[in-house]
């Protein structure tokens, strides 16, 4: 989820020196990152899964090289998310996204030709490095134009670009698959155009947008040292959520090859599964935002990381066609449901800071892409090594989320408490309803 995990750093912007704009042209901008997230994440990432058996079928590569060149657009979003800034600050944050708009609908044409495994793997690895950028400077853009009481719904708007792009490949890309499977690249990249083309003007004007982004970075004040009885709790949730990376990864992977292959259940099968996939996706932030606002987000990730357990394991172990629909469909909500959860576990365990907010979510956001990039080439390296066995990843998934769910029940915090010098054990910070 990707995964949408970069945006949120960039969700909660702290306050702008300037007033928002009027409403008409604050939603122009939400539309474009709109635009952004379904072509850079919601197409060039997802669109992928509904294409791995295809590519193994006209054997442009092995099984083994297809899963591998999956890890590649999870590389680049790593890398993304952690120039996006810096491009930022050196030419404009509109500039910068234009040209991240541009490199996806490049990688999707580039894509159609397989030349060579390390072709494919560069503009794979291209694609996520404008996904990861993307992700990073959009909503860090558009938000600071919006009025404050106004963010939260914009925020949603744009990371539903990730939703509707899941559940978009999984009709879109079975149609052009039709036509054959180059066509099928030519067909996304086209799609990808037409969004960059539509959206080109729609971004905030360049002085006005690194103006603004600007105003949201923190500048020369001193971070707040955080107290000795948060640090066990921020760091927890930097591990927490590199086991969700590892997690979300097999079924964002391998659940329509899954499906048509592993299954025998052919491709429409497969598409049917991706779009439920995506349903659930488009349905993740605001289900998620609503559990933590009325349970708060410590408990609302428990429950969150429990069901997405279960619905991992009935993945791995459940040959019902009724189980593993609704599966896929709770498994669809984990990459963009837990960003807000994440979030705001951090502004209560950080209250009343926002540098250091922003600071251990930079920091979050790294271990997330980290997890979730190594566990893209751990993933092929046992796909390879098991015979292609996809219920060997989805059991992997699933223990990465158990210890989520016994690292939040307390038993790893504890012991991260006895490591640290100076955190009381017994000092556990109470967490509000948010």
């Amino acid at each position: 989820m990707s995964h949408p995990s970069a945006v949120a750093s960039s969700a909660a912007p702290t306050p702008v020196a300037t007033p928002p704009v009027a409403g008409t042209a604050a939603w122009r901008y939400v539309l474009a990152g709109f635009a952004a997230s379904l072509a850079s994440i919601g197409l060039a990432r997802f669109a992928y899964a509904p294409l791995v058996p295809a590519l193994i079928q006209a054997h442009w590569f092995s099984s083994a090289s297809v899963v591998f060149l999956s890890a590649a657009n999870l590389t680049g979003y790593l890398i993304g998310a952690l120039i996006g800034q810096p491009l930022a600050r050196r030419f404009s944050s509109t500039q910068v996204l234009r040209a991240m708009m541009a490199l996806v609908t490049l990688a999707f044409a580039a894509c159609s030709l397989p030349l060579s495994i390390g072709w494919f793997f560069g503009w794979r690895l291209a694609s996520g490095i404008a996904g990861g950028a993307i992700m990073v400077l959009a909503a860090a853009t558009i938000l600071p134009h919006v009025p404050s009481s106004r963010r939260g719904l914009a925020g949603g708007a744009i990371f539903l670009g990730i939703g509707v792009g899941i559940a978009g490949s999984g009709t879109v890309v079975p149609w052009l698959l039709g036509m054959g499977l180059q066509e099928a690249w030519l067909g996304l990249a086209a799609i990808s155009a037409t969004l960059t083309l539509l959206t080109w003007r729609a971004w905030p004007a360049h002085g006005a947008a690194s103006r603004r982004l600007a105003d949201s970075v923190p500048g020369t004040p001193a971070p707040t040292r955080q107290p000795s009885d948060h640090r066990a709790g921020v760091i927890l949730l930097f591990g927490q959520y590199g086991l969700m990376a590892v997690a979300l990864v097999p079924a964002m992977v391998f659940l329509v090859d899954f499906v048509e292959r592993g299954l025998g259940a052919g491709a429409a099968a497969g598409a049917r599964f991706w779009i439920l996939y995506g349903v659930g996706a488009m349905m993740g932030p605001p289900l998620y935002g609503w559990l933590g606002d009325r349970l708060g987000p410590r408990q609302a990730l428990r429950i969150a990381l429990a069901v997405q357990a279960v619905a991992m394991g009935a993945l791995s172990f459940s040959s019902h066609s009724a189980s593993l629909s609704a599966a896929a469909l709770v498994a669809g909500t984990f990459p963009p449901g837990i960003v807000p959860l994440a979030l705001a576990r951090i502004h209560d365990l950080i209250p009343h800071d926002a540098f250091a907010q922003n600071q251990a979510w930079s920091r979050a956001t790294v271990s997330f892409a980290t997890f979730q990039a190594l566990a893209g080439y751990g993933y092929s390296a046992v796909f390879s090594a098991s015979g292609g066995q996809h219920r060997t990843m989805f059991v992997i998934g699933t223990a990465a989320l158990i210890i989520a769910v016994l690292a939040e029940a307390g038993v790893v915090e504890r012991t991260i408490g006895r490591l640290i010098p100076g955190t009381p054990r017994s000092r556990t910070p109470k967490y509000s309803a948010r």
